[in-house]
């Protein structure tokens, strides 16, 4: 059984936020009916506020970010394509950016990055990227970012220790092994739970591997994707578990001989998902909930997945 690869459409989203502030927000501001002298209707030209009194609670002068009308954003270094695009002929890397290069708006998460920044009102001045650890990004604690990105699943645990948006790509875990090995003959999970599998630590690729897989032997934790592909290479696991659109640039760009096994369905028929990372609590989330909905809506989200993702790829799902 084999499906195509594609990235799903966001859900849509019910009401946009008015006012995205973290405080508690009402229809009426807060304040209970106009008494006669205080009515909109009968208060003199003078006393009327002014439209610009007060900025837009989602735009650069309204926004509580970590730089006073700069937007921060965190991704993890090496920033790897198709997620960032390295630089092009003729083009010079932006230190510290190994391979992709998040100043240059290309790759996936570059695009929806910067995108991200336009909905909001930032300019390319007005845009900073810095390099994060990938565990570090969803960890407890203050954070030096605004948002951060780097394929960052959501789960309810990370929900609980920081904020996560809306999702921007929704995808399935998959499975990466060298060609002609026995495991790339599997087809479905319970083949696969038979096998070695290698996975990097603090991924959602390791949870799946222990509530869904559930092989028969523990699997080997790695702190990186390069290292458990090098574990894979010296024939210390038989494969490795990472996000699809992870597993083709795996096999495309990292492997001499790596394939693609399949997909795994979703978990309890939940399609995982990339969320923005933000600090707990923060005063940007719903703002930027509403700048993915925007884009969602605008259909700037999906040409975004279609440059950058390739849905052409018919990747058989273990079931």
């Amino acid at each position: 059984m084999s499906r195509v690869f594609r990235a799903a459409t966001l859900s849509a989203v019910a009401a946009l936020v008015v006012a995205c502030t973290s405080g508690d927000v009402t229809g009426t501001g807060g304040v209970g009916s106009p008494t006669e002298a205080t009515s909109p209707s009968m208060a003199p030209e003078s006393m009327a506020p002014s439209e610009s009194a007060a900025p837009e609670a989602c735009s650069p002068d309204g926004l509580e970010t970590k730089t006073a009308g700069q937007l921060t954003i965190g991704t993890d270094n090496p920033a790897f394509p198709p997620y960032w695009d390295p630089p092009g002929d003729g083009e010079t890397a932006t230190d510290p950016w190994e391979l992709g290069d998040p100043t240059n708006q290309r790759g996936f998460e570059g695009a929806v990055a910067w995108a991200v920044a336009e909905e909001l009102g930032y300019d390319e001045e007005s845009v900073e990227f810095i390099p994060v650890p990938f565990a570090n990004s969803f960890a407890p604690g203050e954070k030096d970012f605004d948002f951060y990105l780097a394929q960052v699943s959501f789960s309810d645990e990370r929900a609980e220790v920081v904020d996560m948006s809306d999702g921007y790509y929704f995808s399935n875990q998959a499975l990466v092994a060298n060609a002609g090995t026995p495991i790339t003959e599997a087809s479905s999970i319970a083949d696969v739970a038979g096998f070695r599998l290698g996975v990097q630590v603090g991924t959602t690729s390791l949870a799946y591997i222990q509530e869904e897989i559930q092989p028969s032997a523990d699997p080997s934790v790695y702190d990186s994707n390069d290292a458990a592909i090098a574990a894979l290479n010296a024939n210390q696991v038989d494969g490795i578990v990472v996000d699809l659109p992870t597993a083709f640039f795996i096999t495309a760009v990292q492997m001499d001989d790596g394939v693609v096994v399949g997909q795994f369905p979703a978990a309890a028929d939940e399609q995982e998902y990339f969320s923005l990372v933000l600090e707990q609590d923060s005063p940007l989330t719903e703002c930027v909930n509403e700048a993915i909905a925007a884009l969602d809506e605008s259909g700037e989200l999906e040409a975004i997945t279609e440059e950058w993702l390739s849905e052409a790829v018919d990747v058989p799902v273990l079931e």
